[in-house]
């Protein structure tokens, strides 16, 4: 069985000898093969979407496979046309290269030839039809998890968590290493639950001089001290009824802590310069990349100020450890990036898509989005990540070798799911391994193999 079992190759040749010989090579190499005498015949099987790969000869009696190219690409201007010319054609087919056929091979050619030019049609056709599965389920998802993106369990974990807690007021803190999200779960919060037709404020405490905090916290009154031209409202202020986002809150110096938790037990505050009261309602999301625990245990964070806001917790998981959704991720942002730069979206090759699935990700979501930016500006070559692979050593990684090799495995195994519907021979044809192999590792890990057996992601 072929790794590209589920593409079939449309065969068109008037030849009859040359269509045996040529069906038979295709068919000893692992394809399955469909063949016809004649473009008429063979016009029906073709679809938009459809999972084939067509090899046609040029000269034929009725339409030409020239002629009924600009047929193919208007149908599915992705689907691969690999021409067969003969010497004397070798023109035409140059023309027809021009005008979007994949490749042309010229007689009388060599079956491993062909055999390797419609291995890698059928690569490009994988490619293709996945990235719009992609794009669809993209388009059909929506509220939080068109934002909050991700199949894999602990995206699916965070989503219910947001949803639960996005109904109530509960103040939330946010645990996340850099770059996997921690704003964009707070915006979910807040866009999601009743305060949303107020402000959603954010405030990085790592940026906050301690010789503005106050004033950016709790606001002044005009002439209050010497630059103080004009009134300010702070952000508790600004935010009532709405949402106050304290991202790295684990840097916020100590004396802003002390007046922060003041704020935070009185539910008031008041302008420097003013002995006024001013009462607010807004709900507390914090961030951090620490734990607070910890560092209230080191004497680093105050213990008080991580009881006060440490009342309802989300944690994001770095992207190494959610592999199966980078494919998704990647390909919403390579969307993003194409509209913003006005940029038609490039498709990955099967060996760009292994290096995405196989590096660190330090830099997490926001690294990967910065790569797919990249992707689509044509900045990039074959490889597109540098430096460390999956493996390596990082930094604070919370994984034994074990929990990694699992994790990386599931998200192969996934993938290759993905890219052949569901069909477990084919899966473990593509990953080299024995079929009862792959499904003991695919009961052990977990993974719903029928769900990749449609369209929908």
């Amino acid at each position: 069985m072929s790794e590209n079992s589920s593409i079939r190759v449309l065969l068109v040749e008037d030849d009859e000898d040359v269509r045996l010989s040529t069906a038979q090579a295709l068919t000893l190499a692992g394809f399955e093969v469909e063949s016809f005498a004649s473009v008429e015949r063979a016009r029906a099987q073709v679809s938009f979407g459809v999972p084939v790969v067509i090899v046609c000869d040029v000269r034929l009696p009725g339409m030409s496979g020239a002629e009924w190219l600009p047929e193919i690409r208007t149908i599915d201007a992705e689907l691969p046309v690999i021409l067969v010319t003969g010497h004397g054609h070798i023109a035409m087919a140059v023309q027809a290269m021009r005008e979007g056929a994949y490749d042309f091979i010229e007689k009388p050619f060599a079956s491993e030839r062909l055999v390797a030019i419609v291995r890698h049609a059928m690569e490009r056709r994988q490619l293709t039809l996945q990235v719009r599965m992609l794009r669809d389920a993209l388009e059909n998802w929506h509220g939080i998890q068109s934002v909050l993106i991700g199949r894999s369990a602990q995206m699916q974990q965070v989503r219910r968590t947001v949803k639960t807690l996005a109904e109530t007021s509960a103040d939330v803190l946010i645990y996340g290493e850099t770059g996997t999200g921690k704003e964009l779960v707070a915006r979910c919060l807040h866009d999601h639950g009743e305060r949303r037709k107020k402000n959603f404020v954010p405030l990085n405490c790592g940026g906050l001089p301690e010789s503005l905090a106050e004033s950016e916290l709790f606001g002044h009154e005009a002439g209050a001290f010497t630059s103080a031209n004009r009134l300010r409202v702070g952000k508790f202020e600004y935010a009532h009824g709405g949402t106050l986002f304290l991202d790295e809150i684990e840097s916020m110096p100590m004396a802003v802590q002390i007046k922060l938790l003041r704020a935070l037990q009185e539910r008031c505050i008041e302008r420097i310069g003013s002995n006024k009261a001013i009462p607010f309602d807004c709900r507390i999301v914090a961030a951090s990349k620490d734990d607070l625990k910890s560092l209230s245990d080191q004497q680093k964070f105050r213990a008080d100020l991580y009881y006060r806001i440490g009342v309802a917790f989300i944690e994001l998981p770095p992207l190494r450890e959610r592999r199966e959704d980078i494919p998704l991720l990647f390909e919403h942002f390579v969307l993003l990036a194409a509209s913003r730069y006005e940029r038609a979206a490039p498709v990955l090759s099967s060996a760009q898509l292994a290096d995405l699935m196989a590096y660190a990700w330090p830099g997490n979501v926001r690294e990967l989005r910065n790569v797919a930016d990249r992707f689509v500006l044509g900045l990039l070559g074959e490889r597109l990540t540098q430096a460390r692979g999956a493996f390596d050593t990082l930094p604070g990684l919370p994984q034994g070798l074990p929990q990694q090799v699992e994790s990386f495995e599931r998200a192969v195994i996934i993938e290759a799911l993905r890219r052949h519907q569901g069909d477990q021979q084919a899966t473990a044809s593509a990953l080299a391994i024995p079929r009862q192999t792959l499904h003991d590792k695919v009961r052990k890990l977990g993974i719903v193999a029928t769900e990749f057996k449609s369209a929908k992601l």
